[in-house]
């Protein structure tokens, strides 16, 4: 069935909408047009301290320790222009793959327009991969060149250099002079480069290069995370990135119909700290926000958000629901000072949930909300910078209760969905629309439907509209996997729409509900069909568990693997007097810490369909990490790894239930 188109004068108004961003060349073109536009504006924020930035202080100003300095759109520019010209001195021709190995910072985003510049393809490395992985990222695309960002990743280059055909290597830091990039031709600090390029730069030969290149011309190849097995190199054309942030710009820009409503444009202050690598902030957080005139300001990394938010003063931000999470349990975690902190904070809550909740919130709940805004609210804004207009959460499934919670407290968190094969954005909530617990309507020139065959008739009872597998077109979906055909050719319909692999509901507003994986969906023995996901996100406000992983495939019945918030346990046993090992494993096994623990599994199993409720449970004391390899860089679990790193509590979930009836 074909998604209902959403009514409203929003709606009318976003399809129409067209200002100096919206525009159909290449993302070169687009960011020189951009300089243009925004030249003395700040570009982009970046903090000292961190980096020895090859770049400072000769070409970029030194920022001080601990301390962010910004440089201007024009200084930007005139640093992309001179990488363009030094990778082109290197022999980079268009076309040739050129790899990005670093994390989120400035000099990733001077490379990539570069390298786009120069008419390259830019490929991308997570700085969390093995020398295996990174053999093959490099070695898949065949790329001529990396751009690493420091010598402990040129080492890992080096590493598996004699299966590679790279002709250069760029190092965004110093090198040192016994390090990996020592009496070496072939690899270059940033600022060598940024030399190089400075000595034969010609404008005329610079504009030639972007005029060369089509919007149909392969920009990127993009690694999805491999929850499921090998990565696949998804093809992105200049023109499916630039659809995107079309689409998103006509959803999020300043319309003359938005009145008092948040938009982006340049006023736009964004902090940036996932994966570059990721196709979700190389978007959301990148050519969306220097295409809108935006001054992108770099966390120094997911630890230090709180400090580098209250440095930055975002207006606007992107990020992962599990990072949402994170920020609502250290909220939790600064009103557990006492009981009566405790009590008010959970009040403050469930006032923003209901408020958010209410279609024309009464006199009685407005003063509550003014109330909670004054004792919690006005806190809990101020730790995200005090200046947060709207947050996008994309990536994943955020949980309904945490969207209204921060709906209600006054900071709109815009859930959208995508996939790294649409570039990413499919469909994203209006800041003036939003629906808790939707992905928002499709995108301007997204096309899309559900196969409900692909889903048993009886499977999601709830549903308001029809529920089955997304399939979509548009100018942002990719046109298949690199050096993969066979994958390629599954993963189109007959007619052209590409089957994004996920069971959504289509509401009669026309939102999108994400329901989950079609790969996910758990078949117990007695050929019920479970979806994960859903009740996975039910713990999301739970201030007992941190992680959670739903299990049952040809078992009988639903059961979940837990890693307890151990903060909140031991707060709860101090309270309590209750005396409890020091070793986390053995905290686990304490029978008064799972009856706990339990009690919050079943007040999630208290709004469950029978069949979806978790029978047994294993508590488990190992946190689930990107760096352990049992989430993605995107902070998706990695369900298969988990399950085998967890095999015997598996196995001792069905053993202690062996007995229990099939539903």
């Amino acid at each position: 069935m074909d998604s209902p188109e959403p009514t409203g004068q929003w709606w009318a108004a976003e399809q129409s909408y067209t200002d100096k961003v919206v525009g159909t060349g290449t993302l070169a073109a687009m960011f020189e047009s951009a300089a243009d536009r925004y030249g003395s504006a700040p570009a982009q924020r970046y903090k000292g301290g961190i980096y020895d930035r090859s770049l400072a202080p000769d070409v970029i100003p030194a920022a001080p320790d601990g301390e962010y300095t910004d440089i201007s759109y024009a200084e930007m520019r005139g640093v992309v222009r001179r990488l363009a010209a030094g990778f082109r001195e290197l022999g980079l021709e268009p076309g040739d793959r050129v790899a990005v190995f670093a994390d989120t910072r400035m000099e990733w985003a001077l490379a990539d327009f570069a390298v786009l510049a120069a008419g390259g393809v830019v490929t991308t490395v997570y700085t969390d991969s093995s020398p295996k992985q990174v053999r093959y990222l490099l070695s898949d695309p065949d790329a001529t060149g990396v751009v690493a960002g420091d010598e402990s990743l040129l080492e890992r280059v080096q590493e598996v250099e004699g299966d590679l055909d790279l002709s250069f290597s760029v190092v965004m830091d110093e090198t040192t002079p016994d390090g990996p990039a020592a009496d070496r031709e072939d690899a270059l600090t940033m600022a060598d480069l940024y030399e190089r390029g400075d000595g034969a730069f010609d404008r005329e030969a610079y504009e030639g290069w972007i005029d060369e290149r089509d919007p149909e011309d392969l920009a990127s190849v993009i690694y999805t995370s491999g929850t499921t097995g090998q990565p696949k190199g998804v093809r992105l054309t200049h023109r499916n990135f630039r659809a995107n942030v079309n689409q998103c710009r006509k959803r999020m820009g300043p319309r003359p119909d938005k009145g008092e409503t948040p938009v982006l444009d340049e006023h736009s202050r964004t902090i940036s700290f996932l994966p570059l690598a990721h196709v979700f902030e190389r978007l959301a957080g990148h050519f969306l926000m220097f295409a809108s005139g935006a001054t992108v300001g770099y966390a120094e990394s997911p630890d230090t958000l709180p400090e580098d938010l209250e440095l930055l003063r975002p207006t606007t931000g992107a990020s992962v629901p599990r990072v949402y999470e994170r920020i609502f349990d250290n909220m939790r975690e600064q009103a557990s000072d006492s009981a009566a902190k405790e009590r008010i904070f959970e009040w403050a809550v469930g006032v923003a949930r209901d408020y958010a909740r209410a279609d024309s919130p009464g006199a009685a709940l407005r003063a509550k909300h003014a109330l909670a805004d004054r004792l919690v609210y006005s806190t809990v804004k101020e730790r995200l910078g005090g200046n947060v207009e709207f947050l996008v959460s994309g990536g994943g499934s955020l949980s309904r209760e945490l969207a209204e919670m921060f709906l209600g407290m006054g900071i709109p968190v815009v859930e959208g969905y995508g996939l790294t094969e649409t570039a990413p954005v499919l469909s994203v909530n209006p800041p003036e629309a939003i629906r808790p617990g939707t992905m928002g309507p499709p995108v301007t020139d997204v096309d899309a439907r559900v196969d409900e065959s692909a889903v048993g008739p009886d499977q999601f009872p709830e549903a308001e509209g029809p529920v089955g597998e997304l399939e979509v077109t548009g100018p942002n979906v990719t046109d298949g996997y690199w050096n993969a055909e066979t994958e390629t050719d599954a993963a189109f319909a007959e007619d052209g729409y590409f089957l994004t692999g996920d069971i959504v509901e289509i509401t009669p507003e026309g939102y999108l509900r994400y329901k989950d994986r079609l790969k996910q969906l758990i078949v117990l023995s007695t050929g019920k069909n479970v979806a994960p996901e859903p009740i996975e996100d039910r713990f999301a406000t739970s201030d007992r568990v941190d992680q959670v992983m739903v299990v049952g495939d040809g078992r009988k019945f639903v059961g979940a693997v837990v890693v307890p918030n151990f903060e909140a346990v031991r707060r709860w046993a101090d309270r309590e007097g209750v005396d409890l090992p020091d070793d986390d494993e053995a905290i686990c096994r304490d029978e008064r810490v799972r009856e706990w623990v339990g009690e919050a599994v079943e007040a999630v199993n208290a709004d469950l369909e029978r069949v979806e409720r978790i029978k047994a449970f294993e508590l488990v004391s190992r946190e689930w990490t990107a760096d352990n390899d049992l989430l993605t860089p995107s902070m998706k679990k990695k369900r298969r790894n988990i399950r085998s790193v967890h095999d015997d509590a598996i196995e001792r979930i069905y053993e202690e239930r062996a007995a229990a009836p099939a539903e």
